[in-house]
């Protein structure tokens, strides 16, 4: 089975509002992105809340699993990682790690990636535009013992820097792995 983990613990300071709850199209940003995570067949989401954590969960919280963050004030993405991946370590031969404010991630993409994994078996398997790494990456069940013993002090970065050759890229015609939504000015250049 393969889950997805959406990181989703972040308090949106350079927004200045819950962006996970923004809307987006008919729906908000969170819920487009579980929603794509669904259509490309993932049916497994587990949702790592922090801030705005009761608006999430009751907008999310009975379609999918959640999660709280109690450090999420720490703004380290690593640590939503970690919670993500020890909630599922007994489920999961798989997770796709996905951001909360990245709805223009296409189905297209997602099953990419996850027939990438089913084809090579690799233990990381990462999308590219013109040779830039994004989001969502699926991590095998093999390498999360990795993640779950790097450093807080370290980024998803240095753990990919240092574990270049259990990367498989799929190179993705779309820049949409590279964008997510972090101020009101990419919130208004992306939105539907």
């Amino acid at each position: 089975m393969i889950t997805a983990i959406v990181l989703a613990a972040g308090e949106s300071k350079r927004m200045g509002e819950p962006k996970m709850l923004m809307p987006w199209g008919k729906s908000t940003v969170l819920q487009t992105v579980v929603s794509t995570l669904q259509t490309a067949g993932v049916n497994d989401i587990l949702v790592v809340t922090g801030g705005a954590r009761q608006q999430i969960e009751s907008l999310v919280g009975k379609t999918v699993q959640t999660i709280f963050n109690k450090d999420y004030a720490n703004e380290k993405m690593l640590i939503s990682i970690q919670i993500g991946l020890e909630a599922k370590m007994r489920e999961a031969s798989a997770a796709l790690i996905c951001l909360g404010d990245q709805p223009q991630i296409q189905e297209r993409t997602i099953r990419a990636i996850l027939e990438a994994w089913h084809q090579t078996k690799s233990p990381i398997v990462i999308p590219s535009y013109e040779k830039r790494r994004g989001h969502p990456w699926l991590i095998a069940r093999e390498s999360w013992d990795k993640v779950l013993r790097t450093s807080t002090d370290k980024s998803m970065r240095d753990f990919f820097n240092q574990h270049k050759k259990d990367i498989f890229y799929v190179n993705v015609d779309t820049p949409g792995i590279l964008q997510d939504l972090d101020t009101p000015e990419d919130y208004l250049k992306f939105k539907p």
